[in-house]
């Protein structure tokens, strides 16, 4: 008997084997079904819902993806094999309840049980996220749900470009762009999608040709409209979440309105000579019920309480700050990974150089997220804002 079989007639001594259906049986029950086959093989089938870890890296990477050292493991390579060994690897690595599936995948797919096509990153975008692979809360999996991800940008000014151009970076598959204006010279202190080059070209496009150079990986579908009740909620519905990065206070209640309608997070922030503050309105939120824009401002202010940008000036660094923020939190909401500011404002001063973080309350009486609330038609407000610019 060679070397080899020897070996294996050990490990089939050592190691319990199950069959395919038993296995399906144990995975339903909660067990882990680890699939320890090379990413050209998964990509030709894998077991539905099944844990992919190459063997190669397996010793690595098996202690973040399953930490209980009790929880039963059934191994999987193509014929059953490798899974042997790898098996023998994980008890060696103290994991109590481990067993091989007999025949691997190959007996798995001719018994007719169930399995998907995975989809994995190729060559250039593991290259180009590669520092996202290395996170045990991102790695491939969360990567590809970025890139399968969509996310609406409100203004492509100056809380918009650092979000929109991080998220680009980041992976995210679709940004939508929502701004009906032009890029002026004055945009150009603080809003960096655009350029000198780009003075008088729609916001829209400017940032199109910013984000394109940027990742040409990502789609960005333009709006050169502006938001108003007859196609907020025709826009909305087409994404995951929304980022508001508006500079007026209707445009505000109006996307408020509509993402509590349509159950999609708001990643808000707003800025103020020397002030930020950002928060995630989303009152369906599964942990806790967070408030909306209107349980803090239930209607819009009169408009000498709203002065604009245009006349009192902002720090042209602080819509970056915010804006980079906003994209942290959307993130962090599309991988459902840490704790977004749910129920919470995180107020920046620069001049102080200080955060502070303020809770927030859902109004149950609130007319848009409140127990008794029903949302029916969109109101357009008047523009509260008092610059005379608009």
């Amino acid at each position: 008997m060679k070397a080899k079989d020897r070996r294996l007639a050990e490990l089939k001594a050592q190691i319990p084997e199950v069959m395919p259906e038993d296995a399906l049986a144990m995975k339903a029950q909660g067990a882990t079904l680890l699939d320890v086959r090379e990413n050209d093989e998964v990509a030709q089938g894998s077991p539905e819902g099944a844990l992919r870890l190459g063997r190669g890296f397996l010793e690595l990477r098996i202690e973040d993806a399953v930490a209980d050292l009790d929880q039963p493991l059934l191994v999987m390579c193509a014929g059953g094999v490798r899974s042997l060994f790898a098996a023998e690897t994980l008890s060696r690595m103290g994991y109590t309840n481990v067993k091989s599936v007999a025949g691997g995948f190959s007996r798995w797919k001719n018994n007719g049980l169930p399995f998907e096509m995975p989809r994995f990153l190729d060559d250039d975008a593991r290259e180009r996220y590669a520092r996202h692979l290395l996170l045990p809360e991102v790695g491939e999996a969360g990567q590809l749900k970025l890139m399968e991800s969509k996310v609406l940008m409100i203004g492509a000014g100056g809380l918009g470009s650092p979000a929109a151009y991080y998220l680009s970076a980041a992976g995210v598959g679709t940004l939508g762009l929502v701004d009906h204006d032009v890029v002026d010279r004055s945009n150009l202190q603080r809003q960096i999608l655009h350029t000198e080059a780009r003075i008088n070209t729609s916001k829209v496009a400017s940032a199109r040709e910013a984000i394109e150079s940027l990742n040409p990986r990502v789609k960005v579908v333009g709006y050169e409209t502006r938001l108003d009740s007859s196609n907020v909620e025709e826009i909305l519905s087409n994404y995951d979440m929304v980022v508001d990065g508006s500079d007026n206070l209707p445009t505000r209640y109006l996307i408020n309105d509509a993402c509590v309608k349509l159950g999609i997070p708001n990643i808000h922030a707003a800025v103020y000579r020397f002030e930020g503050q950002i928060t995630v309105f989303w009152p369906q939120y599964e942990k806790h019920r967070g408030g909306c824009y209107r349980c803090m401002f239930p209607e819009p202010p009169p408009p000498e309480s709203a002065p604009s940008c245009a006349e009192i000036g902002v720090l042209g660094v602080l819509p970056g700050v915010l804006g980079v923020l906003q994209a942290v939190e959307a993130v962090k909401v599309l991988l459902g990974i840490g704790e977004p500011l749910v129920g919470k404002m995180l107020y920046y001063d620069a001049l102080r150089g200080s955060f502070s973080q303020f809770k927030l309350s859902r109004n149950t009486k609130c007319k848009v997220c409140g127990d008794d609330a029903v949302i029916g038609e969109y109101e357009d407000y008047a523009q509260v804002c008092s610059s005379k610019a608009g």
